[in-house]
């Protein structure tokens, strides 16, 4: 607030320095412009990955954010690769309408070479995407019968899992602002998906599962069931040791990439369904 022509950013190490902020966070960023008539900018990087590490090293509780989320007060996203990084630090810097930013941040895409950018991904006229789809998706449309939408860091898991020609994976770089348009134009554009599903490192009552559901079950003009693929409803939010946590990894990565059994309908998804904005 003290220096609104500069773009500020506050890290925590792990992402439960997040929980202990709660009550600023509550009262003067989620509620700044409702509550005080204030606009801040404010970037919070919150690192935030399932990696073996443990609990507290998974906990930056995207739920927690995503639950404060009302009347365009914040903005919540995890860019999964530097250029995406870069361009929604930029677009917040020189953004007219001031809002706080929440940045979901996993420590392992430092090092993962998957996930590098080039230098044509910074060059003139790119911009930060809120919606990626399938690399591939151009190539196989027809042949896609299950469309999965997920966030952040395991895309690349399912990535380094191997991509059956049946499915394809829709990264959602922005959670908030909800991007309803563009999710609808990417489903418009699978002509015969019989399933549609969100994957998600967290546990089901944790990460974006319980914003999303409600939200991509209209952008996809609610004809069809969207189903859950990640971890179960559990208290803490990941498990204590590192095989425990692969095994975990190795399973929901697995059943979302399973090749569907349920042959193509045939129906053209061609936007017909009512969609009314979330």
């Amino acid at each position: 607030m003290a220096e609104p022509d500069t773009l500020t950013l506050w890290e925590g190490q792990f992402g439960d320095f997040a929980n202990v902020a709660q009550p600023i966070i509550d009262q003067f960023l989620a509620a700044d412009h409702a509550k005080w008539a204030q606009s801040s900018g404010l970037v919070l990087l919150l690192p935030h990955g399932y990696e073996g590490q443990g609990p507290e090293h998974s906990s930056a509780r995207l739920e927690r954010f995503l639950q404060l989320c009302a009347e365009g007060n914040m903005r919540v996203a995890y860019p999964s690769s530097p250029a995406q990084y870069f361009h929604i630090l930029r677009r917040q810097a020189f953004h007219k309408r001031r809002r706080p930013l929440v940045l979901m941040q996993p420590k392992s895409l430092l090092r993962l070479a998957q996930a590098a950018s080039n230098v044509k991904d910074l060059a003139d006229g790119t911009v930060f995407q809120p919606v990626i789809d399938d690399p591939q998706g151009t190539s196989k449309r027809a042949k896609v019968r299950r469309l999965i939408f997920c966030t952040g860091k395991v895309y690349y898991d399912l990535l380094a899992k191997g991509i059956p020609k049946s499915v394809a994976v829709v990264r959602v770089e922005e959670l908030y602002p909800w991007p309803h348009e563009m999710i609808a134009k990417v489903v418009d554009s699978y002509p015969d998906i019989d399933e549609v599903a969100w994957v998600q490192e967290e546990p089901k009552n944790q990460g974006a599962w319980s914003f999303v559901a409600p939200r991509l079950r209209v952008s996809t003009g609610n004809a069809l069931v969207i189903k859950y693929y990640g971890r179960p409803e559990r208290a803490s939010p990941a498990e204590g040791y590192p095989a425990d946590h692969a095994a975990e990894q190795a399973r929901i990565v697995g059943e979302a990439l399973q090749e569907p059994t349920k042959p193509g309908s045939g129906r053209r998804n061609t936007g017909s369904m009512a969609r009314v904005t979330p």
